[in-house]
This record gives C-alpha cells, sequence and structure tokens, in this order.
C-alpha cells in the first residue's frame, strides 16, 4: 500500500503526517530531535505489516514539514510535543493507538503513555532518557555545531531545512535540552514513569554514543513490567542500521 501525506490542524498548528497501512492496530511513529516521518522512519514506513498495522509517521511542530511555526524549545517543549501527538492521533479518528518513540521522541512518548492512559495500547521506546546528566550535556555540545557532523546523517536533514535554520534549530536543541540538567536529579519525567501502565518495550544500542545505557536501564527499571532488549551492535539510529531485526522484534511485541 501505498504512503499518504497530509497536513492536519491541530492545537493552532498545521501538523504534517504520512500515513500507511490498513491494519485495526494504530501505531504512531515519534521522531528525534530534528527529525520528521521522512527523515527518521523509511525503513518502518516501508516495511511495517500493512494488514497488521496503520502506520502513522509525524512532523512535530517546527519540524519536518510542520513548519510554520518554527521551533522552540521552552521549558514544556516534551510536554508540549506529547499533547500534540495524542491530539493528532484522536483528530485522525485513531481511539486507541500504540506509540513508537525514538530519541526525543522516545521522551514524548513516555510522557503521553503516562499523561493519557486509557489511550495508549503499547509503547517502544529507544535512544530515549528520562533525566539529563552533566555527562549528557557534555555529549549535547558535541553535537551542538553541525558542520562537523557526518555527512550522511547532516545531509538528509540540510535538504529538508536548508543550512541556516538546521544549524540554529540544533544549537538552540542543545540549549533547551541541556537546562533539565538544572533541575534536581535532572529530570525530565522521571516522576512520571510509574504511572506508565500500558506493555512497555525499551531498546538500547549498546554502542550508542549519544545516550548512555544507564538512561535505558533506569527507564525499565521505573516501569512495571516493562521489558529490556540490549542490541550489542546497535548505535543511536539502530531502527535504521538494523531495521529488519527492529520491525521484527517491535511487530512480534506489538501483535
Amino acid at each position: 500500500t501505498s504512503i499518504t501525506s497530509a497536513k492536519i490542524q491541530v492545537n493552532g498548528v498545521h501538523l504534517h503526517y504520512q500515513q500507511t497501512g490498513e491494519g485495526s492496530h494504530a501505531v504512531l511513529l515519534l521522531p528525534g530531535m530534528l527529525g520528521s516521518g521522512q527523515t527518521d522512519f523509511g525503513p518502518q514506513l516501508q516495511s511495517m505489516n500493512k494488514q497488521l498495522f496503520t502506520v502513522v509517521a509525524w512532523d512535530p511542530r517546527g519540524y519536518g514539514k510542520s513548519i510554520p511555526p518554527s521551533r522552540d524549545f521552552p521549558p514544556d517543549f516534551f510536554e508540549r510535543d506529547a499533547k500534540d501527538a495524542v491530539d493528532l492521533m484522536q483528530a485522525l479518528k485513531f481511539k486507541k493507538f500504540s506509540l513508537l518513540g525514538w530519541s526525543d521522541g522516545g521522551i514524548t512518548a513516555l510522557i503521553a503513555a503516562a499523561r493519557y492512559p486509557s489511550l495508549i495500547h503499547k509503547l517502544v521506546v529507544w535512544g530515549a532518557n528520562a533525566s539529563v546528566t552533566q555527562e549528557d550535556v557534555r555529549i549535547y555540545n558535541g553535537i551542538r555545531d553541525v558542520s562537523k557532523w557526518s555527512e550522511k546523517v547532516k545531509k538528509p536533514l540540510e535538504e529538508l531545512y536548508g543550512h541556516k535554520y538546521f544549524a540554529e534549530t540544533c544549537e538552540a536543541w542543545v540549549d533547551g535540552i541541556s537546562r533539565f540538567a538544572e533541575n534536581s536529579d535532572g529530570n525530565i519525567c522521571q516522576q512520571l514513569l510509574p504511572d506508565i501502565k500500558c506493555p512497555t518495550f525499551i531498546i538500547h544500542g549498546e554502542k550508542d554514543p549519544l545516550v548512555p545505557q544507564a538512561h535505558a536501564e533506569y527507564i525499565h527499571k521505573h516501569i512495571k513490567g516493562s521489558r529490556l532488549l540490549l542490541m550489542p551492535e546497535g548505535k543511536h539510529n539502530l531502527h535504521l542500521r538494523f531495521a529488519k531485526d527492529f520491525n521484527r522484534e517491535v511487530e512480534n511485541f506489538l501483535r
């Protein structure tokens, strides 16, 4: 089946999304920093089982084709994304759905699952963290300057945004997420984890250079009954690099 693209008005902004499949189980894919459905979830949109699932990938406000508005990072930007994501799925008439969140999208998915328990069927997160440590801030500052990024990672984002928006938004993200380190315990959403009642699957790449494994272990420990899978060769983008294995694991969990 084909992948359709459209925009829908949610909370005063026009959110762009892609949709494919006709299964009864609706799944929302939540991208990472600067990400969009197009840049972050190609292998999932193409290859997830379209008989079992209806797959939606969204561009959060200020990202991808959900511009305008320009992206900003107020203290509640994850909470705002979580509300936008859930309201988008309701606007699309999905009564209950599962969340697959990568990186920042994983944080957004954790918050959404805790805040809207009656709407969330199952939850999968990878490359996510519930707090920001001083070590994390050091890692974030290491990616602040996009001119130092690898060509492979940089190119699709430069094509999507143009260099100026891409570079400035990355810097603003580093400042925005680093601010959480000033909270007690560097808290983003630690207190919400025990409120997550749906079946939860946490995947972590053991070679992830951006998110230390302790974050995945913390989330696993604080979501009752959750499952943790460590991928020895996985890096931050394990769902792209090992798409076949990732899709298989996730589909088995969602069934």
